[in-house]
């Protein structure tokens, strides 16, 4: 009996171990990126990833970056290389993770990043997709504030290129930035960014006189 209560102690331990590893490694990594480090952040997301195979949120973070920082990138090779690692972390964490509205967002902002770097190009082939994505989303979680955010950017975007008013979606930016006033993330390394940016898109588009 002794030796039981001893063998659970320790697997006990480990476990515990084990967990603590994991939150310390994330908590690295957001300090890191939070200090505008964002790639040496992206690299340890990636380990922490290879050590967590079943976890979706460290590629989930590895492709948020590279997404991210693809956006406004005029180097071709290098877009394509960074938006290329993207995709394979989404499509690990898009496997561990079904039908998860979060990694829906991040998948919709790559296809985004694209068509930012050549509408014409890339426009008419992944409009559409984003869209879909967005409305599949929409449909999953509509009280999720960035899927709200993003879609309504993505409208916004969509009726800017056609030269229309993009009022009638500042009342999505509205309910976007209220949502996040509430939104409560699963744990304290689940997506619960967004707000600066809702806060930015409404000033920008909205604010007018």
């Amino acid at each position: 009996m002794k030796r039981i209560i001893f063998l659970f102690a320790i697997i006990v331990s480990v476990a515990s171990f084990g967990q603590s590893k994991y939150e310390v490694g994330m908590q690295k990594a957001l300090d890191l990126w939070t200090a505008q480090s964002h790639w040496e952040a992206a690299n340890l997301f990636e380990r922490i990833a290879q050590a967590e195979p079943d976890n979706w949120l460290p590629p989930y973070y590895v492709a948020q970056i590279n997404i991210i920082y693809s956006f406004g990138e005029k180097d071709e090779t290098k877009l394509t290389a960074q938006l290329g690692k993207a995709r394979d972390f989404l499509n690990d964490a898009m496997a561990i993770s079904k039908e998860n509205a979060e990694l829906m967002v991040l998948e919709a902002q790559f296809y985004t990043a694209w068509v930012a770097f050549d509408g014409q190009r890339y426009g008419m082939q992944y409009a559409g997709k984003v869209a879909q994505i967005y409305q599949k989303a929409f449909a999953i979680a509509p009280d999720n504030p960035r899927v709200v955010l993003g879609k309504a950017e993505w409208d916004m975007g969509s009726a800017q290129f056609f030269g229309q008013s993009v009022a009638a979606y500042c009342k999505d930016i509205t309910k976007a930035i209220a949502l996040f006033e509430i939104f409560v993330p699963e744990s304290e390394f689940h997506p619960k960014a967004g707000v600066d940016r809702a806060n930015q898109v409404q000033e920008t588009n909205c604010n007018k006189e």
